[in-house]
């Protein structure tokens, strides 16, 4: 059906609803891990690139002195158990510190 042939109301409906529906389904989380082993750089690179290479992936922030990885990601793509299976096969075993799901 083209839109043009929609019912006036139908139209109304898609456009208002179409801001939320995106909103919804293009919202990130943010986890932050606890990780282990962590001595330098190149640890803290091993890291990165191993949470990057997850589905979904779109921000990772690691802090050397906390030893610590925040990542933002889209839940739709990914979850925090592939996050921490990520870690764990780069050799930097992890645990999640901070989840919207686990307050």
């Amino acid at each position: 059906m083209k839109a043009n042939n929609m019912h006036p109301l139908a139209k109304l409906l898609v456009i208002a609803l179409f801001p939320i529906a995106a909103a919804i389904a293009g919202e990130s989380q943010t986890a932050v891990m606890d990780l282990q082993n962590i001595h330098c750089y190149a640890c803290l690179n091993t890291v990165k690139k191993a949470l990057r290479n997850v589905p979904g992936v779109e921000e990772t922030k690691l802090d050397i002195d906390k030893k610590t990885a925040t990542v933002k990601f889209d839940p739709a793509k990914t979850n925090t158990a592939a996050l921490v299976q990520a870690t764990v096969k780069a050799g930097f075993p992890s645990t999640l510190r901070k989840h919207p799901d686990n307050r």
